[in-house]
């Protein structure tokens, strides 16, 4: 079973010459706050850049699963957020993969709000593929998006990954995806907030994700959504203590199984007023 899901992994970018760096298969869980004001982290500038507007603080996370169980489907991802006097700045580093076949994205990203109603935001991104038996290959490309605060708990945006292509190789025979999406996220209160986008990659279906986060506490929340496009739900519980929140996640999909995630977020408190 473990060699069949390994063949069928690194047969799918081969057939569709397109590929994108592996995000989570948790879905939305990392980036869940993109669309909202109260629920935003660290990790919501992943779903869309222009949600890094809304970060107050310096922010810190790491991010990990093991997709399926297996070792060789491992993803890590390390980000921050460092708001300015003249927009935010936002780090991303992603690994995907093993030994012998991995991918890694390294992204440099911007946000800032323009008034009151809408954010905007943008990324560039150092993406490199390395298999030992054939060298590494590696393109940069960019992403961008914006969000608009329709109403005081309504929020829309759309995004869109690597829109004018980029092939890479020695042959230039492969080329990352583009990828365009739009989500909408409406803040019940500030305890409840739910979201849901719909996203295109070249050559794939469309996907709808779906996502909702409760706060039972200040230091205890759940998260929790679907995918329909890899067929697979996932959720998390969130425990926080002052500064410091650790999130344990899982995915199932009905064929592959379980994919068991870890979050631990960091959070500088605000400067007392004076300071």
């Amino acid at each position: 079973m473990r060699k069949f899901i390994l063949l069928i992994f690194f047969s799918v970018p081969v057939c569709i010459h397109a590929q994108i760096v592996h995000t989570s298969v948790s879905a939305t869980y990392p980036g869940l706050g993109a669309y909202s004001i109260n629920h935003v982290d660290v990790f919501s500038f992943h779903s869309n850049q222009a949600a890094l507007a809304q970060v107050k603080n310096f922010s810190a996370g790491i991010y990990t699963e093991r997709r399926f169980m297996l070792q060789e489907l491992a993803l890590y991802n390390a980000s921050l957020a460092l708001p300015t006097h003249s927009g935010n700045f936002g780090l991303d580093a992603r690994y995907f993969g093993f030994s012998d076949y991995n991918e890694t994205q390294l992204g440099l990203a911007y946000g800032r709000s323009l008034g009151s109603k809408v954010d905007i935001g943008v990324q560039f991104n150092y993406y490199n593929v390395q298999i030992p038996t054939y060298g590494n290959a590696s393109v940069i490309n960019f992403e961008a998006g914006a969000i608009l605060h329709l109403t005081e708990k309504l929020n829309a945006g759309i995004h869109v990954y690597n829109p004018v292509g980029g092939k890479f190789g020695k042959d230039e025979q492969e080329k990352l995806s583009s990828v365009y999406s739009g989500g909408i996220g409406y803040e019940a209160s500030d305890k409840f907030f739910i979201s849901a986008e719909i996203e295109k990659e070249e050559d794939q279906p469309v996907n709808v994700t779906a996502g909702l986060q409760y706060k039972f506490l200040p230091q205890l929340l759940a998260r929790g959504g679907i995918s329909t496009a890899a067929s697979s739900m996932y959720l998390g519980i969130g425990v926080a203590w002052k500064t410091i929140r650790l999130d344990v996640t899982t995915s199932y999909h009905q064929q592959l199984g379980l994919t068991p995630g870890l979050m631990l977020l960091f959070t500088v408190p605000p400067s007392p007023k004076g300071e």
